[in-house]
């Protein structure tokens, strides 16, 4: 009689995580894959209505629409480069604010938990009903305390931003760095309100951290900065992989290119143009993501 191949630790590991996956698996397959498939097949034909009867009919069109959005389509181009160039600026810093966050939120103090939940409360407010509720409640109160466009207008004219620029590259800085810098102070309120879900990764990650390893960092003597450097940094690592690929799928989900494919199928009624804003702006992001998965994979330690 055939002994029974029991399975190895690691492949038990594998099987249970496959079992824990398969209900999202079957929905990605089923409904995804599915939209995907027909996604691209729009995007290669010209959608026309049947009004009368109901129903549609598909035209194939072979590049036309490809063609038109990025050779004659007025505004595609530069919503797309706008777009890619808020997530390459959005990414570094989103990473690097909800690691230093959550490090601080993970110390003892008083009030920790009401600190926690305002970091989180950007997402819980930028849900589709507290949108609409605020926006609703913006136009029952217009022209009241809510009208703060002239406030806002004299608060920024006090403040020559220009002077401030000028200084610093006086000081040797070099322009590219300025510029970048001003485009994060310039979009400081959306990296805060983007970095909750960032932040509570990072903290879950932290308190896994075994306190052995800190234990004997201290006896070893290593200061704080070589603690961080030698042991919370690199047991991070695999937490900062999630947070990118999170990021970069958030950022993009919020860009303008998605609200102009909706607008463009829904308003325009353009279905193979909205579908190629689609088909574009997920490569881009595939593209992203597998080169600084890529880049970060080769460097990151896995703590077992």
């Amino acid at each position: 009689m055939k002994k029974r191949r029991r399975l190895s630790l690691n492949q038990k590991r594998m099987l249970m995580g496959y079992i824990f996956i398969l209900p999202w698996l079957i929905g990605f397959i089923y409904f995804y894959v599915r939209s995907i498939a027909m996604t691209i097949q729009l995007s290669f034909s010209e959608l026309v209505m049947d009004i009368l009867q109901g129903g549609y009919s598909l035209t194939a069109v072979g590049f036309e629409n490809y063609r038109h959005a990025f050779l004659v389509h007025g505004s595609f181009n530069q919503i797309l480069t706008t777009s890619i160039l808020g997530i390459i600026i959005d990414i570094p810093m989103i990473i690097m604010f909800s690691l230093f966050m959550a490090m601080l939120l993970n110390r003892k103090f008083r009030g920790r938990a009401l600190i926690r939940v305002v970091f989180f409360l950007p997402i819980i407010m930028a849900s589709d009903a507290i949108a609409a509720s605020l926006e609703l409640s913006a136009q029952m109160m217009s022209g009241g305390i809510t009208s703060t466009s002239t406030i806002t207008e004299n608060v920024t004219g006090a403040v020559n931003i220009d002077f401030f620029i000028d200084m610093f590259i006086t000081l040797g800085i070099p322009f590219r760095a300025m510029s970048y810098v001003v485009g994060v102070v310039m979009r400081i309120n959306a990296v805060i309100a983007a970095s909750g879900v960032q932040i509570i990764i990072f903290l879950a990650a932290l308190q896994a951290i075994p306190g052995s390893l800190y234990e004997v960092a201290d006896i070893e003597g290593a200061t704080g900065y070589e603690t961080f450097w030698k042991v919370t940094f690199p047991l991070m690592m695999p937490h900062i992989i999630t947070n990118i690929v999170y990021t970069v799928v958030d950022s993009f989900t919020r860009s303008y290119v998605v609200t102009l494919a909706y607008d463009t199928a829904f308003t325009s009624f353009n279905y193979g143009l909205s579908s190629v804003f689609s088909i574009v702006s997920t490569l881009i992001t595939l593209l992203i993501l597998f080169a600084v998965v890529a880049v970060i994979q080769k460097r990151t330690f896995y703590y077992t």
